[in-house]
């Protein structure tokens, strides 16, 4: 016996509500976009700016009552993670304490950092502050057209490989597909101001390779059924796919959002921004994969002529299995 968690020979409909759905979305990028631009984005320090701080001592690092003790000095963003060195002894304990740009300073003064130090060491009269590094303003700015460079690049290659790989109606319907994720992580960080720092970044990258991933797969099994299937309508056709495809979808993204809703519950809040924005990303990811790539394939049309390589989109479709 094995699980199901999809009936075999299903024959869903993914278009009967199609200008629902691909509705829906269309409206909730517009919603994103102007939750961008009129909220904007609760960046963390690493693109505000701020201070971080190494501390060791021979206790243990308690986060917790690190917090505690930072917390009347209203610091504002304030990140505590333990360092684990497999060389570290057990009498040296470090952790790395970040604090967002005070208003008005380049970088935390002499006397805030003399306060930060009495109220920890009030926890552990051992601890010392081997070093104290600070970011400005201009570097966390370079940052952040770095990280949505990085974005941008991504979505880029993706279009380049998927027009090579298929068609480019099928690289088109990917990279929407792709800018509908990541558009819709934005705005659901701007809307509940969810802290946005350099692990979302990798969040987003992250959800861009696993929804690519999915598209793909029925991309795949859609270029196999439009030879299979030469007289039956493109619609029908991409409903077939997706349908030989759905109990994929289905164990692939379930056994991932298990992990991820755990680690979600369980996992602290130093990687609750990360977490959250992957499980959000599974989830849109796959509506996506759905609901979006194939509708804008499904417009744009495919030719369905015969080619030499009745599985090729171009001449570089088949390059892995000609190796």
């Amino acid at each position: 016996m094995r699980l199901k968690l999809v009936p075999d020979n299903t024959a869903f409909d993914f278009f009967r509500f199609a200008r629902f759905t691909f509705g829906a979305s269309c409206v909730a990028m517009v919603v994103s976009l102007v939750l961008f631009f009129m909220v904007g984005l609760n960046f963390g320090i690493d693109f505000r700016g701020g201070t971080t701080i190494r501390t060791e001592s021979t206790s243990s690092v308690d986060v917790a009552a690190y917090r505690a003790a930072l917390q009347p000095l209203n610091l504002g963003d304030v990140s505590i993670t333990q360092v684990f060195d497999p060389s570290f002894g057990p009498e040296k304990n470090v952790a790395m304490v970040r604090i967002q740009a005070q208003e008005g300073e380049e970088a935390i003064s002499a006397e805030t950092t003399a306060t930060i130090e009495t109220a920890l060491q009030a926890v552990d009269p051992t601890i010392t502050f081997p070093s104290v590094e600070s970011v400005g303003p201009k570097v966390s700015g370079e940052l952040v057209q770095t990280a949505f460079l990085a974005v941008g690049t991504s979505l880029i290659a993706i279009l380049f490989y998927i027009w090579l790989r298929f068609e480019w109606q099928f690289a088109v319907g990917a990279v929407a597909a792709l800018f509908h994720d990541v558009i819709l992580t934005i705005g659901i960080f701007a809307a509940f101001q969810i802290k946005f720092d350099l692990t979302t970044i990798a969040a987003i990258l992250t959800i861009i390779g696993y929804s690519i991933n999915d598209t793909v797969v029925i991309f795949d099994r859609l270029r196999e059924n439009l030879i299979k299937f030469k007289k039956m309508p493109l619609r029908d056709v991409m409903n077939v796919s997706v349908n030989e495809t759905l109990s994929r979808t289905v164990m692939t993204s379930g056994t991932t959002l298990i992990a991820l809703i755990a680690l979600l519950v369980l996992g602290g809040d130093v990687i609750r921004g990360f977490v959250f924005a992957i499980t959000w990303g599974i989830v849109v990811g796959t509506y996506s994969s759905v609901y979006v790539a194939k509708n804008i394939v499904l417009f744009l049309g495919v030719n369905r002529e015969e080619k030499k390589d009745p599985l090729a989109g171009t001449q570089f479709a088949n390059a892995e299995k000609q190796q």
